[in-house]
């Protein structure tokens, strides 16, 4: 079976590829199993260095994948080429876990007692549309330093970066089965991912729906999941900041890559005061924001991912609503303009429901309390901001806030070194950071008498 992948911002055919059945995807499973008698034997090391390999060579392609990403998912350039250096980034940085991937000596009467890491076996990795490439690498990476092998699904949208990570990952040595790319459906291939007892974990970022799909699937055979499951973030302003930046960011922390970001500070809470000195600021930065064409460099936002995609989004706008847009090109693409809700009543959907798309609520509080109320009334908790000059305030807030990653003073989310995942219906599991090797091993406790 083909499936034609189609660029956004022109809806021309980008290439046609044929996509894997259930019966390739066991013996895809099967391969991987077969090479990982032999991985797992590789010394740390080894392993080491041909992680360190891999990332150089993806760092080789850099423009390369950047320009396949435009093409594929529209993204702008800068955008493109950040995320590809971001999959060179992870495996330099995971290069590093397997000759400190260490367990431990426990103190014991009687004897010694010492533990050992050991990789789960084969990991089934499956890669959302909306960031192809670092998600991709987010799971490879500690997933190969800790000894595992990899079967990889990209979304059927936007497979092309994928499937050239797998080619990269021969060119730079890794053997042959280690690390293999499955294009294919969700319902087919992803899915025996969870049913096929070789596989003994599954990494997922998606829908909510589908990832408890996959958490009921897995318990029938007690199979480890990393599940990152979306968010309606919010980006708390309080009067005592710096209104004007919080204001010029904001737009960056909805709008990049469109809205379809499972980080995205969708949720503006400002606090009563500073509202109108925020909003005259924020209509300022949204109109400024440059959609167009994500092959330009200027570009600063580019379409949704399809039409469906697009009419999706455009139903939760209610124009009696709308308190000002941005602009977009008009023709072919799956463009829409940057749009600014003001809304008193936090049950609207618009309010609660991830959208992924550029639209944005804005709403006001009145204190800590109130804040924090709006924040944590929703089933979601992956990330957000707190915006203040109050260092005692920052803390407080962070900590009453149900969410897991947040920025002060700034709308980052990720970082590599740090830890990612969510709160509620938000996931499961953590990636990235220090200790992700963890979620691929296997910890095994081994006592050794020194008694006569």
């Amino acid at each position: 079976m083909s499936y034609d992948v189609i660029n956004p911002a022109t809806e021309a055919v980008v290439r046609t590829i044929e996509l894997v059945d259930v019966d390739e995807t066991d013996r895809a499973i099967e391969r991987s199993h077969k090479a990982g008698e032999s991985w797992r034997r590789v010394t740390p090391a080894d392993r080491a260095r041909l992680l360190r390999r891999y990332a150089a060579v993806v760092d080789e392609h850099n423009e390369e994948l950047a320009q396949l990403e435009v093409a594929n998912a529209g993204h702008t350039i800068g955008n493109a080429r950040w995320e590809a250096g971001n999959v060179r980034d992870v495996l330099n940085y995971y290069s590093g876990a397997p000759e400190r991937h260490s367990g431990k000596q426990i103190p014991v009467t009687g004897g010694v007692d010492i533990t050992f890491y050991e990789p789960l076996g084969v990991v089934g990795i499956i890669v959302p549309w909306n960031f192809p490439m670092p998600i991709a690498g987010w799971g490879l990476a500690p997933a190969l330093a800790a000894g595992n092998t990899v079967v990889l699904k990209p979304a059927t949208l936007t497979p092309l970066t994928a499937m050239r990570l797998g080619e990269l990952a021969l060119d730079a040595g890794i053997p042959e089965g280690v690390v293999q790319v499955l294009p294919g459906a969700g319902s087919s291939v992803g899915y025996r991912f969870v049913t096929n007892p070789t596989v003994r974990k599954v990494c997922f970022t998606g829908s909510n729906d589908a990832g408890r799909k996959i958490m009921s699937g897995a318990a029938d055979q007690v199979k480890r999941v990393t599940l990152e499951l979306g968010g309606k973030s919010a980006n708390i302003v309080f009067a005592d900041a710096d209104v004007a930046k919080a204001a010029a960011m904001a737009p960056y922390a909805v709008f990049d890559n469109a809205g379809q970001d499972c980080c995205a500070r969708s949720r503006i809470l400002v606090q009563d005061s500073a509202y109108d000195l925020f909003m005259e600021h924020f209509e300022a930065a949204v109109k400024g924001v440059k959609v167009m064409d994500p092959a330009n460099d200027a570009s600063e936002m580019g379409p949704l991912i399809t039409a469906s995609q697009r009419e999706s989004v455009m139903s939760y706008v209610d124009e009696s609503a709308v308190a000002f847009r941005g602009s977009a090109p008009e023709g072919t693409g799956y463009w829409m303009a940057p749009t600014v809700l003001e809304t008193t009543d936090t049950s609207d959907r618009a309010f609660t429901e991830e959208i992924f798309g550029p639209v944005v609520s804005v709403v006001r509080f009145s204190d800590e309390t109130h804040a924090i109320a709006i924040a944590n009334d929703s089933q979601f908790g992956l990330s957000g901001s707190i915006w203040t000059r109050d260092s005692g305030r920052a803390l407080r807030v962070a900590r009453g806030v149900e969410t897991g990653a947040l920025s002060v003073n700034s709308n980052s989310s990720v970082r590599y070194n740090t830890p990612f995942g969510g709160f509620k219906m938000s996931g499961i599991g953590r990636e990235l950071g220090p200790d992700a090797l963890l979620g691929f091993s296997e910890e095994k406790n081994v006592f050794i008498s020194t008694e006569e």
